[in-house]
């Protein structure tokens, strides 16, 4: 009996300096029966030559539109019966691909598999972005399980139950996976595995990096607001009491200016109560790479969390005066195509 064929979607948009070393990972899959589809979203870079030079089928969005309209073309052109959507920034492991279908295979109520990065970037460039992966590549470990969220940087999903759930929001960048995955989870189990596991080549600059992690938390709120079951927000523990503690360490300073030295214990415990927050992540941190680089660890995870601060404060601003901010996540296309 012929394995199902698995058709390997890459979204990607001006990435041609790490989607080479994707597609050489796919072609280097254990698993048989592959098609590999790159839908460009308008690249100005050379990324469609370097996906065409490596052999891929290369469809194009008429505009660029972001990584869901990508996504939902590459999907519609997909032969496969298993979506297998890898960003462009990511090169899989060799069994990656085959370990993904075997989970989703042996338990029909699993109706997506997700995967985590190895905690070292893909191209090592810059200390941001030694941070952004050993982060990132903690908080998945944590996750592992059954999860009520998406992560779609390495993501299987059955093509039936693509078509079952509907499309990627097309109207939400930044965090339609979010919105996806609550409408999935709804229906079906969504599994984080490390049997699927990648390297990412994360963020290097830090307006970008600012840029993201702002937009993406301050968009988070109207999704928190109307969806309570989705989850997160404050009731995720002490991630998210993390990024309130940060602001009042700053905000504490104040106290001992106007009333006196004493008062400095105030945003000593406000940073204290921050540590202890990624009190785990921070020993994970240590164990990887040393007591040098948890420092600036330290120092630039406190300057995220100040911009998560910020951002989550001017998306309830948007929340309280937006009528169409708060109905982001309401709209006709998130539920049907």
């Amino acid at each position: 009996m012929n394995p199902s064929l698995v058709s390997v979607i890459v979204p990607n948009y001006n990435y041609a300096r790490a989607l080479h070393l994707c597609l050489d990972s796919l072609r280097a899959q254990t698993y048989p029966r592959l098609e590999i589809i790159v839908v460009d979203d308008c690249s100005t870079d050379d990324s469609v030559a370097v996906a065409e030079a490596h052999g891929a089928r290369v469809v194009r969005t008429p505009s660029n539109s972001g990584p869901a309209a990508a996504r939902n073309l590459g999907a519609e052109v997909a032969e496969g019966e298993i979506l297998f959507f890898v960003d462009s920034d990511v090169a899989a492991r060799p069994d990656a691909v085959a370990n993904a279908v075997d989970l989703l295979t042996a338990d029909p109520t699993i109706g997506a598999v997700c995967g985590n990065y190895d905690p070292v970037p893909l191209i090592r460039d810059s200390l941001l972005e030694e941070y952004r992966c050993l982060q990132q590549s903690y908080w998945l470990i944590a996750d592992e399980g059954r999860i009520m969220t998406l992560y779609t940087a390495l993501l299987a999903i059955p093509a039936r139950v693509f078509h079952e759930i509907g499309p990627f929001n097309p109207r939400l960048r930044e965090t339609e996976n979010a919105d996806y995955g609550l409408r999935l989870a709804q229906r079906y189990e969504i599994l984080l595995s490390p049997k699927v596991r990648g390297v990412h080549d994360h963020d290097h600059e830090l307006g970008v990096l600012v840029r993201k992690v702002f937009t993406r938390t301050a968009l988070h709120i109207p999704m928190y607001a109307r969806k309570p079951e989705f989850p997160g927000g404050l009731r995720s523990g002490p991630r998210a009491w993390v990024s309130i503690a940060t602001p009042l360490s700053v905000l504490a300073l104040v106290l001992p200016v106007l009333l006196g030295p004493a008062y400095l214990l105030v945003p000593l415990a406000a940073f204290a109560a921050f540590v202890a927050g990624d009190l785990p992540m921070y020993r994970f941190v240590r164990a990887e790479r040393g007591w040098l680089f948890l420092v600036y660890f330290i120092a630039m995870h406190f300057f995220l969390n100040l911009v998560i601060a910020v951002a989550a404060a001017s998306g309830v601003v948007a929340w309280l005066g937006s009528r169409r901010f708060r109905r982001l996540y309401d709209r006709p296309e998130v539920a049907a195509r």
